[in-house]
């Protein structure tokens, strides 16, 4: 017999993709980044606490993408762009936690913390 959840995990994630994506662009950032790529995207957001200067605690979120790794082809980073309904979100680090983690347990799917950085020029 076959590993259940895991099963169950992939069967989630294909309906996922098949009815709860929207096209989105990625583009990485930096001189001789790769192409953009064109990958079908969740939107999703990331509630944290931050403490400031003076001790106070800053509660806000960041908008999230949750894009299938083997779709992407690779890891994102600090800086790169997704593009999403006329708007640019820029891939940012979250303290402690980096700019992305995965959303699964089996590593099949990036959750992105990105920043809405406005409509496209």
């Amino acid at each position: 017999m076959g590993d259940l959840l895991r099963d169950g995990l992939n069967w989630l994630e294909q309906q996922r993709t098949a009815h709860m994506t929207s096209p989105v662009t990625y583009r990485r950032a930096g001189p001789g980044g790769q192409a953009d790529a064109e990958v079908q995207a969740t939107f999703g957001k990331t509630d944290y606490e931050v403490a400031d200067d003076y001790g106070a605690t800053i509660r806000t979120h960041v908008i999230d993408f949750l894009i299938l790794a083997s779709e992407l082809g690779f890891e994102p980073q600090a800086s790169d762009v997704i593009v999403a309904d006329g708007r640019k979100f820029e891939v940012m680090d979250l303290a402690g936690e980096g700019s992305w983690r995965w959303s699964d347990p089996y590593r099949t799917t990036f959750r992105i913390h990105t920043k809405d950085t406005g409509p496209l020029e």
